[in-house]
């Protein structure tokens, strides 16, 4: 049974960057959050890992890294996960990524593939060739995201009972509340999760170049619907993901929506542990 993690830190590209371990053997697990989110939603399945060393990134302007400015381009998520792993000579992990943080993944897979065994990508933002085309105006509704809460608790009670939260684990939407806030307000501001967001379309965001070069056993998991503007419980997935990858495996999950490891944290560690046998 894991202990609390450790936060740790460093400073990569003049951004602090911070991530949460737990010690343990084997080959390293990395856990990648989507937009908006924060290394400690993994808690509820890393208690499923037990005995292994696991690492719960929070990328830039997430958490408890920093938050410059600017610079939130897709590509800077995989780039910051490629130095860290190269910074602490991991190899051969079982890289975990949900939503944007299955994009930082596969890009940091092909940026440094010695640090990768296999690639467990839940839901990843990963869109059709043609569909990148530029940056979009910030989204208004994440702009008028409610950023100043008085505690955890009250976020929860908030959240419970509303959609997609209401289709949540419990246990994993009370380690949401208990640390998405820096002080009385989100520790990723509104106006950095929107600007995410109107970047997944960019050309820049492309990484289907880099995706063919990826060699390590790759699975991925779609959630039931398509993606429609406004709602986040549908699938940012281009159907046909796993064929780009060398090895790649697709798996299609009709009974969850696009936050598969806050509502499917059993089956999400029995798929981490399965990968760890494919890994040479």
């Amino acid at each position: 049974m894991h202990g609390p993690p450790t936060l740790l830190s460093h400073t990569l590209r003049g951004v602090e960057l911070a991530w949460w371990e737990w010690p343990g053997e084997g080959p390293p697990v990395i856990l990648c959050h989507g937009t908006g989110f924060h290394g400690r939603c993994w808690d509820r399945i890393v208690e499923r890992l037990p005995g292994r060393r696991v690492l719960a990134v929070d990328f830039r302007g997430h958490g408890r890294s920093g938050k410059p400015d600017d610079d939130y381009a897709w590509r800077r998520f995989g780039e910051d996960l490629a130095g860290l792993t190269t910074h602490l000579e991991i190899t051969a992990a079982v890289g975990v990524g949900h939503s944007m943080g299955g994009h930082a993944v596969a890009l940091a897979a092909a940026l440094n593939p010695a640090a990768f065994g296999a690639l467990l990508l839940l839901d990843p933002v990963i869109l059709a060739r043609d569909q990148y085309r530029g940056s979009a105006a910030p989204l208004d509704f994440v702009l008028r995201r409610r950023n100043e809460w008085t505690s955890p608790r009250e976020m929860f009670e908030r959240f419970q009972s509303r959609a997609p939260f209401d289709r949540w684990n419990p246990d994993v939407l009370r380690d949401y509340c208990e640390h998405a806030l820096d002080g009385p307000r989100l520790a990723c501001p509104p106006e950095v999760e929107a600007s995410i967001y109107a970047q997944s379309g960019a050309i820049e965001a492309n990484i289907h170049a880099e995706i063919g070069r990826v060699g390590q056993p790759a699975t991925i998991v779609r959630s039931r619907d398509p993606y429609t503007y406004g709602k986040f419980d549908g699938s940012p997935t281009v159907p046909d993901l796993a064929t780009r990858f060398q090895h790649g495996q697709d798996l299609h999950w009709t009974g969850v929506s696009h936050f598969i490891p806050m509502e499917a944290p059993n089956e999400t560690a029995e798929l981490i542990l399965n990968l760890e046998s494919r890994i040479s």
